[in-house]
């Protein structure tokens, strides 16, 4: 049994694997082949934080491998009323095969997979979001061919999803630039691990300089979900951190523009990027259902996939 809290928790080795088995089942899916490799298998998801691309992708894949998924609310569960983690975690492990969570803390997720005997899924967490970097790899390789080498820029916050991220360039062999404001960067301790485990990986404050021979520009929102009160503050600090088109003609001709969204179109990116020749964040957005799909089956499936 095996959990998926950080991307760390996977090796290259098993990491290409989630990749090929994500590359089948979307093939599967496209010629509308009918599988059954979860039947009779149940997914419960937690939601302290609301979602559109995570209850979606996830409670669609289960469907689609012919098992079952519980959305459940935080406030729904007694862990609103106070019912200790440890409890729930116990209890859960008890009735569905894995739980994926979608949480603030990151340490809820930690302490939940300690006292779960079944695998438990980050589908979200304040500090890592692997579920959709797993996705964002399996997007890199079908419009660059491979990972490996593959230079990516990141532009703006050094949020969750910049630390995932992060921690994969480690595991593929991507070469990853980091841009953010001062006071913005990316987990230290994430840094520290990623650098440990091989990452080509280097800071550039000025996104103009970043963002050159880039083959993917990736963003995300300045102003996360409990960040509100800051954000006149963010508004300000990123100003210059703006995927716009006069940035992307900086990159390579055939870069390759990510956003995990939901985007703020006129803040971290503009309108004219979000849906011009080098986005690709719908095939990105679409592509978290194959990869939970795969995550899913490596995780809790018993048979293989033809």
């Amino acid at each position: 049994m095996k959990h998926l809290i950080s991307m760390a928790d996977l090796t290259p080795e098993e990491l290409e694997e989630i990749l090929e088995l994500a590359e089948k089942l979307k093939e599967e899916r496209y010629k509308g082949r009918v599988t059954d490799y979860l039947k009779n298998k149940s997914l419960a998801m937690i939601f302290e934080l609301p979602s559109t691309r995570t209850r979606i992708s996830f409670e669609v894949a289960m469907t689609d491998l012919g098992g079952h998924a519980l959305y459940l609310s935080w406030n729904d569960l007694q862990l609103g009323r106070g019912e200790p983690i440890k409890d729930t975690a116990r209890v859960l492990s008890r009735y569905v095969h894995a739980v994926m969570m979608r949480v603030r803390n990151h340490e809820t997720i930690v302490e939940f997979a300690k006292y779960s005997t079944v695998p438990v899924i980050n589908g979200l967490s304040n500090l890592e979001h692997p579920c959709q970097i797993i996705a964002d790899l399996l997007t890199i390789k079908e419009y660059k061919g491979n990972l490996k080498n593959v230079r990516l820029a990141w532009v703006g916050d050094g949020n969750n999803v910049c630390n995932s991220l992060i921690l994969a360039s480690a595991l593929t062999g991507m070469k990853m630039v980091v841009s953010t404001p001062k006071g913005y960067e990316p987990n230290e301790d994430i840094v520290r691990k990623a650098i440990e485990m091989g990452a080509d990986l280097t800071f550039e404050p000025d996104p103009a300089k970043a963002v050159q021979n880039a083959d993917v520009i990736y963003t995300d929102v300045w102003v996360s979900m409990g960040q509100e009160a800051e954000r006149e503050k963010r508004l300000r600090d990123f100003a210059k951190h703006q995927v716009s088109e006069a940035l992307v003609s900086m990159a390579k001709d055939d870069v390759i523009v990510m956003h995990c969204l939901p985007a703020h179109r006129g803040e971290e990116i503009t309108e004219e990027v979000l849906e011009g020749e080098h986005s690709i964040v719908f095939d990105q957005a679409e592509n978290r259902l194959h990869a939970q799909k795969a995550i899913l089956l490596k995780l809790i499936g018993g048979e293989e996939v033809d």
